[in-house]
Order: C-alpha cells, then sequence, then structure tokens
C-alpha cells in the first residue's frame, strides 16, 4: 500500500519510517510533487492535523495522513501548543523557541509538560484521527543532539535525559508521536 506522509520534514520522515510495517511505501509531500505551503489555521491541534489531510487527499487524490504536534506546558497555560513550531516566530526556528521558552520558564519550579501529536487519515474516503501524549518536563537547558524540534529539552516521564539525549529506538517506543502512529498501525492491519 502506498501513503502519503503529509510533510516535508525529513526528521519526522525518517521517525515515521521507522515505524511502520515495509509492507507500506512511505511517501513525502515531495514525492508526490507537492511544494506549497498548507495551511494549517485551525486553533488547535487536532484541527491543523484534519485540515492538512484533508487539503492533500482533496488537491492529489491519495490516501494520506497528518500529523500536528504540540508542546503544552503546565506553568505557560499549555504554551506554546498550537504554535509549537511558530512561538519564536513565523521562521520556525527550533533554537530560538527553545531559547524563549527557557527564558520564560527561567523563574519557573512547576516544568510539567507534554507533547502531544494528532494524526488525521484519510484513507479511500475514510477519515480517522488518532492521538498520543508523552507526559515530561522541561530540562532547565539544552541536553542531546539527536532528535529535531523541542527535543534537547524535554525530558519523558520516567527518564532522565531528554528526547534528545535518547536513542531513536527508544524514542520510537514512547514519543507522543510513536503512541499515534502505533494507533495508525494497528489501524492500518
Amino acid at each position: 500500500m502506498k501513503l502519503v506522509f503529509a510533510t516535508h520534514n525529513q526528521n519526522k520522515l525518517l521517525e515515521v519510517k521507522a515505524l511502520l510495517p515495509k509492507s507500506i511505501e512511505l511517501l513525502s509531500l515531495d514525492d508526490i510533487g507537492c511544494t506549497e505551503e498548507i495551511p494549517e489555521t485551525s486553533d488547535t491541534i487536532e484541527g491543523n492535523a484534519i485540515q492538512k489531510a484533508n487539503y492533500v487527499s482533496e488537491k492529489y487524490n491519495v490516501n494520506c495522513f497528518a500529523d500536528d504536534t504540540g508542546l503544552e506546558v503546565k506553568a505557560l497555560n499549555d504554551e506554546p501548543g498550537v504554535l509549537s513550531a511558530r512561538y519564536a516566530g513565523p521562521d520556525k526556528d527550533s533554537k530560538a523557541n527553545i531559547t524563549k521558552l527557557l527564558e520564560a520558564l527561567k523563574d519557573e519550579n512547576d516544568r510539567e509538560a507534554r507533547f502531544k501529536t494528532a494524526i488525521a487519515v484519510n484513507i479511500q474516503r475514510e477519515k480517522i484521527l488518532f492521538v498520543g501524549i508523552a507526559n515530561g518536563a522541561i530540562s532547565n537547558e539544552e541536553r542531546g543532539n539527536k532528535g529535531f524540534g523541542y527535543d534537547p529539552i524535554f525530558i519523558p516521564e520516567g527518564y532522565d535525559k531528554t528526547f534528545a539525549e535518547l536513542p531513536l529506538s527508544v524514542k520510537n517506543k514512547i514519543s507522543h508521536r510513536a503512541k499515534a502512529m502505533h494507533q495508525l498501525i494497528d489501524y492500518l492491519k
């Protein structure tokens, strides 16, 4: 089965490919010639995932899924949330996002946070939504060089290392994206 993952993000693509069974040929937006920026105008993570999946399936007539992920920090009233990628501005600069978040938490003792991923699936006109959550906390500084986005400052519950310090094999068992992807994989079976 061919399935399009509505992303240009090669890091996300690699993470997801490692999870999917070999019977599924995963294609990216680049593979189907989609170069435009897909609108993400919803005020929820779930809404953005649905919006992207609908856009790709309708415009390109393909089976696809799209995700949206947000980091929700309790002490910041669940910010950055749906604005996680653009927290420090429209450039989607991960380093600037991390700097802004750590600055916002510099005098805060409550570092509780969670990553949430929503995956919207459009296969043969059937539409389904899966949500995965990884609870944890924000570190005081960046640690590790693996992963992407907020991984260098997110410590998953039950661990003392950030996502960026953990091997991909571990992250792919406990992350928000992995949890949502496992629901997708079960559905595809």
